[in-house]
């Protein structure tokens, strides 16, 4: 029961930290990222982040890695050798289908939870998958696990949001362009319009308000890294 309460009170945290646009980059160090410095390190067995050690921690059922670690985790995957920013998993489609005929029976959030694993075993940075996959461990009354779960998405969102202030001067840096919208639904926006600006190297975001929101425009995204990577990788797309 202590384990229990420990980790949902870290998710309560984190989800405080992160429960708005302002709110959220004051909870943490905004700073850019340093890709060289994170390939080295994560690239270093004798590292204390070196990534497999940090895949294994990201994977096992506890929330001792610290915010440093996400950020390694998140931006060390593009040196991976497996890394695609445009990956799509069968799984995902699945999962979409079923978690959007709500309500659920019992065998459909067994399939949910089933197809929502096996997607994240593709593709551990799906955020979707992820948050379809807390809804039905939460479904299930699985609330330990949901929790756990929650926390890793939680840092995921605030790694990305301290790489910038998601303006073009300084814009937040990811590594999948479904992260882009990811953050804008986080944020409590409508994404409205997606723009390409600076030869590709800059994403802008057109967003409305939801009930309650500032009237915010839009927000920006570098994805510099992931194109070039991209380019170098797949040059046929």
């Amino acid at each position: 029961m202590k384990l229990i309460r420990h980790i949902i009170m870290a998710v309560a945290v984190c989800l405080m930290a992160a429960g708005s646009h302002s709110a959220a980059q004051n909870k943490f160090e905004v700073r850019k990222v340093d890709f060289d410095k994170i390939k080295s390190i994560t690239q270093d067995p004798k590292a204390r982040f070196y990534y497999p050690k940090l895949i294994q921690s990201f994977k096992s059922n506890d929330t001792v890695m610290n915010f440093e670690a996400y950020r390694d985790l998140y931006y060390g995957y593009i040196f991976q050798e497996d890394y695609n920013p445009f990956r799509e998993s069968e799984y995902g489609k699945v999962v979409e289908s079923l978690y959007y005929k709500q309500p659920h029976s019992r065998a459909e959030c067994d399939s949910i939870e089933k197809y929502a694993e096996l997607s994240l075993d593709d593709n551990i940075f799906d955020l979707d998958q992820m948050k379809f996959y807390i809804y039905v461990l939460k479904e299930k009354k699985k609330y330990a696990r949901a929790a756990v779960r929650q926390y890793r998405l939680d840092r995921l969102i605030a790694a990305i949001m301290s790489s910038g202030k998601g303006t073009k001067d300084d814009p937040w840096v990811v590594i999948c362009p479904e992260h882009e919208y990811n953050i804008v639904n986080f944020l409590g926006y409508v994404a409205t319009d997606h723009q390409e600006l600076d030869d590709g190297k800059l994403d802008y975001i057109a967003v409305k308000p939801k009930d309650g929101k500032e009237n915010v425009k839009g927000f920006y995204f570098d994805v510099s890294r992931m194109m070039q990577v991209a380019m170098l990788k797949f040059p046929d797309k």
